[in-house]
């Protein structure tokens, strides 16, 4: 329950590429939207009105419908569309991409129970005109099923519009990479990232299937109309790649740059890494802000393998820079991002008591402050900012660490079972042997039990009182929200609620903090990072009047996968090789997240491993550029409120 502001309409109809100096790069159309919200409002509103023009003219609308995250936000527009104006879907025929195989209809990561969860129950689709892949055809069968499936398609006269997600692959459907031009409905074995990127919602790698039916490519170029989704940072990579790079089967999406009626829909930080985005002076003249110029001083040390006070003329002149020099001379654009970044150093987080504070990123006053640290999940904070906690500790501001999320469904059942039987033998508890059970006939399509998901949530809180309490942290300054939002039992989250807000705007105006820290990690719109840092600025907007709030300062941190660019860090916090050895036994005290954990992602590393080299690269990195050498730093980018 964000903030809502008005929201201006954007174009997303088709444009042929290349006609414009700015998008020479570019081989698929898009539209970059500031959020995923926005953009697919704009997307189900397409539908819609294409769902319209064929029941005027008395036809069926043949929709190819895609899963995962990214529509999900499309198919609840959908949903409100039906259900508060009146749109209505009896003349809508859809076909889905893919579905896992082996997969039962009724187990909850079956796409059979995605589409019908967040789309067919709510809406007035007739059973009949549903099409998903079934994931329990007999091997026997497949060949015979494929052709079925794909004749179907043609029967209904095609389809009229294609809706896709994208893999970090490139992947569309599951058409992963060597997936031919050509191809038709088929069975395929999953890419090992594709795995890895499904493991959370199945709680595990192990527990994804190996194989799936999917359209195939050529089935998908059929559609007369196809638009691709494409939300996070975390695709940016894949998304430049299928845009700008060639056509490979190595990435199966490229095939959609032959397509004349393909629009891809990006918020920003999917389409952060496109040329006319990620190095905008290589293909237009630029408005030089200090925002851009500091990015594109960055990106030329890095081109020219230089720092930043060895910067010449010629360097800016050779990389399409020449404009910026018309404005000052390299010599005083040296030393001014020099400083700039010097600038953002401390060893005092909280600010440094007495001192001139005009140059440092924190205020000296008060010298000692009110500090909330936001941690998503029981581990966010030591992980992402360990060595800033320990640091707020040691110079004596009052610290306190707010855990939004019980992180319960990150435990396995191995590690509950462990101890429900631990607790069984020292008390004999009929509770203990309850769990116990409970753990041993859950099957592939249940839930944990409310006394399996509280025994889950309380091994994460033992667990975060051994770190804070390493920390040095008193433990009634360690708060647990458990906020409703995340306690589902699934991986899927409802959304964020008045009761959630509520909880948050309490805590804080219970503490009235000077200095918040939180989790500014964007990527994944549905993701409990976004959800979270969504109830601190949902809490914040509700307490914008109060006196506290008023001096109050919000820090974000990133997780465990991404850091901030350097152009971007507003405060880099340098820690020692003791500091860093703390820091790791601090997340160390996370057993259950420590050894094969369960939310891995396409890193293998444990995240101590992660986070260390992330820290040690940030301080590399300012090195490279001419700054102090560190053993590792932490970075936050501060959040300015309107």
């Amino acid at each position: 329950m964000t903030t809502m502001t008005a929201r201006s309409k954007t174009d997303i109809r088709y444009k042929p590429v290349g006609q414009f100096e700015e998008t020479r790069y570019e081989k698929i159309h898009n539209v970059i939207f500031d959020n995923s919200n926005d953009a697919s409002i704009e997307v189900a509103e397409e539908i819609a009105n294409l769902i319209k023009r064929k029941q005027l003219s008395d036809k069926m609308c043949v929709l190819g419908l895609a899963t995962g995250s990214s529509p999900i936000r499309v198919y609840e527009e959908l949903v409100r569309m039906h259900q508060e104006e009146g749109l209505s879907f009896k003349n809508v025929v859809t076909f889905n991409l893919d579905e896992y195989l082996p997969m039962d209809k009724e187990n909850t990561q079956s796409y059979y129970f995605f589409m019908h969860e967040h789309l067919f129950n709510h809406v007035d689709i007739l059973p009949e005109n549903v099409h998903i892949p079934d994931g329990k055809v007999p091997s026997d069968k497949l060949v015979e099923y494929c052709l079925s499936y794909e004749k179907k398609i043609k029967d209904f006269g095609g389809l009229d519009f294609q809706l896709l997600g994208i893999g970090r692959t490139g992947h569309i459907g599951f058409n992963e990479p060597g997936s031919h031009y050509n191809s038709g409905t088929r069975v395929i074995t999953l890419d090992h990232i594709t795995r890895v990127d499904a493991a959370p919602a199945f709680l595990g790698i192990d527990n994804v299937p190996r194989r799936a039916i999917t359209m195939g490519i050529s089935t998908v170029r059929s559609a007369k109309r196809i638009i691709l989704l494409g939300w996070g940072q975390n695709k940016a990579d894949i998304i430049k790649k299928t845009i700008e790079g060639d056509i490979s089967a190595h990435v199966p999406a490229t095939y959609l740059q032959n397509h004349k009626n393909c629009t891809f829909v990006l918020d920003t930080g999917a389409g952060s890494e496109l040329t006319r985005n990620r190095t905008p002076w290589l293909v237009r003249s630029c408005e030089w802000t200090e925002e851009l110029t500091a990015k594109a001083m960055v990106w030329l040390c890095g081109k020219t393998k230089k720092t930043i006070l060895s910067l010449t003329d010629k360097d800016y002149n050779d990389n399409g820079m020449a404009d910026l020099l018309s404005l000052k001379d390299s010599y005083d654009l040296n030393i001014w991002m020099f400083n700039r970044l010097q600038h953002t150093i401390t060893g005092w987080p909280g600010g440094k008591p007495n001192a001139d504070d005009s140059n440092r990123p924190e205020r000296a006053q008060p010298a000692k402050k009110r500090v909330i640290i936001f941690s998503p999940h029981p581990d966010d904070d030591v992980i992402s900012m360990g060595g800033t906690f320990d640091r707020l500790i040691e110079q004596g501001h009052e610290v306190h660490v707010v855990y939004q999320t019980s992180g319960n469904i990150a435990v396995s059942d191995t590690d509950a079972r462990k101890y429900a039987e631990i607790a069984k033998q020292i008390t004999d508890s009929k509770e203990a042997q309850k769990i116990i059970d409970s753990i041993k006939e859950k099957t592939k399509s249940s839930f944990d039990s409310k006394e399996v998901r509280k025994l889950k949530g309380n091994i994460r809180r033992g667990e975060s009182y051994v770190a804070t309490r390493y920390l040095g942290l008193e433990d009634t300054n360690v708060h647990f929200l458990d906020l409703p939002f995340y306690e589902t039992g699934t991986i899927k989250k409802n959304n964020l609620s008045e009761e959630d807000i509520e909880i948050m705007v309490d805590v804080i105006q219970e503490i009235k903090p000077h200095q918040i820290y939180a989790a500014g990690d964007l990527a994944d719109p549905h993701g409990t990072h976004r959800v979270c840092l969504d109830a601190v600025f949902s809490a914040m907007e509700r307490l914008k009047s109060e006196p506290f709030a008023k001096d109050c300062w919000l820090w974000l941190y990133r997780g465990a996968w991404h850091e901030w660019d350097i152009n971007e860090i507003e405060m880099a916090v340098p820690m020692s090789p003791g500091q860093v050895l703390k820091k790791r036994n601090a997340i160390f005290a996370h057993q259950s997240q420590k050894d094969g954990v369960m939310f891995q992602g396409d890193d293998t590393r444990e995240f101590w491993m992660r986070a260390e080299e992330r820290n040690r690269d940030t301080a590399k990195r300012y090195n490279d550029l001419g700054l102090s050498d560190y053993s590792a730093m932490e970075a936050f980018v501060r959040h300015k409120f309107d």
